[in-house]
């Protein structure tokens, strides 16, 4: 059941995130002529050549490399990305033909920036989730395969290759306003990417680490782990506690362990993607704990 709900979860979210990140080319990118990378930028090159909707050409590019991701791949790759493979496509031809949608603005510094903000929340939504997009991610993950050569790294000179191609068929400053579009997508991305998951990790020195720690145990209820230290001037070997809080326990942390040691030193730095009891596994009765350890 489990399995089932979170099918059902991630193909809404990859739908939802397909149509965001339609949204913002086919809304704001195209019809400012604004380069952009990936799969519709190389088809807006072909279209040049060839006189065939973008869309459409987009979904042929994403059949090829599907059919090439499930040969070279395998099943699982093409299951986790046939789905955007076909929607975004769809989604493309969906909006450019709605006419309200071609004309939002005609101010190309607005366009340029919300694309970058669909496109990298719809990339966001469905990168944070596993999958693929589909389409151009397929030849640097192959390469990457078959070479070892970073896909982050391969994708960024696929991208560029594809970006310069449009430079020949945009105006120059279709171009510059192109690559704030770049910048806003990958700052988004990376935003939606780690969304919810950013916490702190606090470091506390301080010789009365046994009562910080049982504080915070009882009042925070986070769990603490004890590091050993020495201490820089006077080489004193001593306990530091070492645990993790959200932005609005880190307040009250500060508070307890001031209130214990006025001259403790703490360090409170962001990080990222914690797993483990009281984030991504149940929270546990302490006090039970300690009860049946005894």
């Amino acid at each position: 059941m489990h399995s089932v709900k979170r099918v059902v979860r991630d193909t809404v979210l990859v739908i939802i995130g397909n149509a965001i990140l339609a949204f913002g080319v086919a809304v704001f990118a195209v019809p400012s002529d604004l380069i952009v990378g990936g799969a519709t930028g190389l088809s807006l090159i072909i279209g040049e050549f060839i006189p065939i909707n973008y869309a459409s050409i987009v979904f042929g590019i994403n059949m090829v490399m599907l059919v090439l991701g499930f040969f070279v791949l395998g099943k699982k790759f093409a299951a986790g990305t046939i789905l955007s493979s076909f929607i975004f496509p769809f989604f493309l031809s969906l909006f450019e033909t709605i006419p309200q949608f071609q004309n939002i603005t005609n101010d190309i510094l607005l366009s340029a920036i919300y694309a970058g903000i669909f496109t990298g929340v719809g990339l966001g939504i469905v990168f944070r989730l596993g999958y693929s997009t589909g389409g151009m991610d397929v030849p640097p993950i192959i390469l990457n395969k078959r070479t070892g050569i970073s896909v982050a790294l391969a994708i960024n000179v696929l991208d560029i290759m594809i970006l310069v191609g449009q430079v020949f068929f945009s105006s120059f400053e279709g171009i510059l306003y192109g690559i704030i579009t770049v910048f806003v997508s990958t700052f988004v991305l990376d935003q939606v990417i780690v969304m919810g998951e950013k916490n702190l990790q606090v470091f506390v020195i301080s010789t009365h680490h046994e009562e910080i720690a049982d504080a915070i145990f009882k009042e925070i209820d986070r769990g603490c782990t004890f590091v050993n230290v020495t201490t820089g001037y006077f080489h004193h070997q001593q306990k530091a506690v070492l645990c993790v809080a959200n932005n609005r326990e880190y307040a009250k942390i500060n508070d307890l362990v001031m209130n214990i040691d006025p001259t403790a030193f703490i360090i409170g730095s962001e990080i990222h993607s914690v797993k483990g009891r009281g984030f991504t596994l149940p929270n546990i009765d302490l006090d039970k704990q300690m009860r049946d350890h005894v």
